[in-house]
């Protein structure tokens, strides 16, 4: 049954008042009428209903008017809060600084990204050596009026003289590759279309390797993608002339193909996977006239990559017998796992390695924290790099002739920071430290260790204003991932230094599913053990509670994607636990995830409801869409999504949206924003994200009962 939202607005718009003496007056907020249809589907002999399918339909007209209610809805609402405004005022003085990236040599200049402070899109300019004139070398605000084009990669030709950069449009996927001039900025007529999820590698001068996937039937944002091809562009050529190098017969599907050449030329790599997480891996000699294809590896169990390469000497980074990782070396004459010998062995910690000036850097995470060592070309240690502080450090890689490289640091307190690093005096100097309205000094993050559910042990770091009193009473954001071996790391956001002014506390723990302690983390927390991922974020929760760092009238818990996922389970598992909910572009209906775009190579991580009955059970039991009970009081929640999204399509979204509004006992708002000419969220305008971030805090924050922001007075407008 379709329920009536009744919020309580201040009269006067949420002037101020003493609990005593408030001025209210009642708004009634009707949803959207969302239709109902009789799908089912048979899972092993359970029949699921699925009443909100026809909202997978992103191209019918019916689901962009649902769209559109659902947005003059929430947008309604959001106008009602009185320092939405505020809130992005200061996001936006606070994003107002200069943004600048490591520089980087291709041919005659060097080159960098620079955003003056509120472009919709950094800018890349270019000088010739460190002492010369910057000159703008290609603007993406130029690509649309509105900033919702944007970059999504490049790569120079091996002289510097041609380069290749795709663009996304709307933040899809689906890319377009463009060739440019870049001794005289003209575009060459070889505009490659309907790209997706590819790098693009150059052979020389004359050319360069791609992937995609054959156009898609139906919809091209949601229909499902699974033969991955490799291709290779030569200059002045029709891209209907592209030779596929891998990836078109029967026994050479994957969902995932991907090839880089190696920087002296003579070796391409061929990587080929069927999910995000375990790989095959081939190799062909560029120096032969018809190259064959060289197995390196030929199963997936496990993830291996070529590095570097000295002569024939590969370099490899694998976790095959090291859950760690490890590097390894062997000839490429004979390159099979049994004649690899250890270069970096592997140790208690999570390598990332790279290369710069003929050495190796070996990057560690050690409790989610950076070290990184530094080691010859013999594999000898030549020493520890001393970083700047505690936090997240990277970028540890530059060609096998240079002296310098480039790296950032920073923390949940400290704005990235690049640094120049000489290769080898091992000495690091400022190289651009932003100026940014934010005092480091004045927060401070700090780590602890809490145990979860089965009593595993899970790092957190929390950040807040010096100071803050554990009373219980500090609006939090409990932010989470958990999944696909990604690793959350210290790193300073300029939106949630807005949320640290209001007094807010920031909480992120590494949940398991995560890559923080290498494989056996992340496996902990997939397929039939990922109610791990969820126990471990409500541990977290009950952490803060229990410590007065909060309580559940001032929780909101967050995270995108995968972590919208978490978010989803954890509001629908304890619903009485947190204030706020807000998943961001979830994976929220787990029975038919697989079924859309690439969505089947997440397998490794949720596996599928085709796979068994057990899995089947063990997905319904927590798949969020399929866990809204009727007469469940849940929290405030606002969904945000994209109508662009073609990763994790926003019918997962509108469905989850769509029966926590039918089902909602409780007074609490369920709302959904959804941007236009927005997908996953990679490209997304500088304007978009600050008013996106400005309707999340002031939505929180409403909803925990503030009648003027924290700073400046701590009172409650609901009781």
């Amino acid at each position: 049954m379709r329920k009536m939202l009744t919020m309580v607005i201040a009269a006067g718009l949420l002037t101020a008042c003493n609990d005593d003496n408030k001025k209210t007056e009642t708004t009634a907020l009707n949803y959207p009428e969302t239709k109902k249809v009789d799908t089912v589907t048979d899972y092993f002999g359970t029949e699921v209903k699925d009443p909100y399918r026809w909202l997978e339909n992103d191209r019918s007209e019916e689901t962009e008017n649902w769209v559109q209610a659902e947005n003059k809805v929430t947008f309604n609402y959001l106008e009602n809060i009185s320092y939405r405004n505020k809130l992005k005022e200061r996001l936006t003085e606070l994003w107002d600084y200069e943004k600048l990236s490591a520089p980087f040599t291709e041919g005659e200049y060097i080159y960098f990204f620079k955003n003056d402070g509120l472009q919709n899109q950094s800018v890349m300019y270019r000088k010739k050596g460190e002492d010369g004139d910057a000159e703008v070398f290609l603007d993406p605000n130029k690509f649309s009026e509105d900033g919702t084009t944007s970059l999504g990669g490049l790569s120079f030709s091996k002289d510097g003289s041609k380069l290749a950069y795709a663009i996304s449009e709307g933040g899809s996927d689906w890319r377009k590759i463009i060739v440019m001039n870049a001794e005289n900025n003209e575009i060459l007529g070889d505009t490659i279309r309907d790209v997706k999820f590819s790098g693009m590698s150059w052979k020389g001068n004359d050319g360069f390797y791609y992937s995609s996937y054959d156009k898609p039937d139906g919809s091209e944002l949601s229909a499902k993608t699974d033969q991955h091809k490799l291709y290779y562009h030569k200059l002045g050529t029709a891209q209907s002339e592209d030779k596929v190098i891998f990836g078109d017969s029967a026994d050479q599907k994957h969902r995932y193909v991907g090839g880089g050449v190696t920087e002296d030329d003579r070796y391409l790599t061929i990587s080929a996977r069927n999910s995000t997480s375990g790989g095959k891996l081939f190799l062909m000699d560029l120096t032969q006239k018809d190259p064959e294809l060289i197995t390196i590896l030929d199963n997936e169990d496990s993830d291996t990559d070529l590095l570097f390469n000295e002569g024939s000497k590969l370099f490899l980074v694998t976790n095959l017998d090291a859950p760690n990782k490890k590097v390894v070396s062997v000839d490429a004459s004979n390159p099979t796992p049994e004649n690899w010998e250890d270069f970096i062995p592997e140790t208690e910690n999570v390598l990332s390695a790279s290369t710069a000036g003929g050495d190796f850097f070996a990057e560690y995470m050690v409790d989610a924290i950076s070290q990184v060592k530094q080691y010859d070309a013999e594999g000898k240690l030549i020493r520890e790099v001393e970083l700047p502080g505690i936090g997240s450090a990277g970028g540890f890689g530059a060609k096998k002739e240079d002296d310098v490289l480039y790296y950032s640091f920073t923390n949940y307190v400290t704005p990235g920071t690049i640094y120049k690093y000489n290769i080898e005096e091992g000495k690091s100097e400022v190289y651009n430290k932003p100026n940014i309205d934010f005092n480091p000094e004045n927060y401070e993050s700090k780590q602890v260790f809490y145990n979860s559910k089965d009593g595993t042990k899970v790092p957190m770091i929390i950040t807040y204003k010096k100071g803050t009193e554990l009373n219980g009473k500090n609006p939090t954001i409990l932010y989470g991932y958990g999944g696909f071996n990604v690793s959350l790391t210290p790193g300073f956001s300029t939106a949630m230094s807005v949320w640290l002014e209001q007094g807010g506390i920031y909480a992120v723990p590494n949940l398991r599913g995560g890559g923080e302690y290498g494989k056996k983390w992340h496996n902990a927390g997939t397929k039939l053990k990922k109610q791990n991922v969820f126990d471990d974020f409500i541990a977290a929760a009950e952490y803060l509670i229990e410590n007065k760092y909060t309580s559940s009238d001032y929780l909101a818990i967050r995270g995108g994607s995968n972590g919208g996922l978490l978010v989803g389970a954890t509001m629908t598992q304890r619903p009485d636990l947190m204030k706020v909910a807000l998943p961001a572009v979830g994976v929220m209906d787990m029975l038919r995830y697989h079924t859309f775009t690439a969505g089947a190579g997440w397998a490794y991580d949720y596996g599928t409801s085709e796979d068994d009955k057990e899995m089947f059970n063990y997905l319904l039991d927590y798949s969020p869409v399929h866990n809204v009970k009727e007469g469940v009081e849940y929290p405030a929640t606002m969904v945000t999504t994209g109508d662009h999204d073609d990763r994790v399509v926003p019918a997962h979204s509108f469905k989850f949206a769509a029966e926590l509004q039918e089902k909602q006992a409780g007074n609490e708002p369920v709302l959904i924003r959804i941007e236009t000419k927005a997908g996953h969220g990679a490209g997304k305008p500088t304007s978009m994200i600050i008013e996106e971030y400005a309707d999340i805090f002031g939505f929180t924050l409403y909803n925990m009962g503030y009648e003027s922001l924290p700073n400046n007075v701590n009172k409650k407008v609901k009781g």
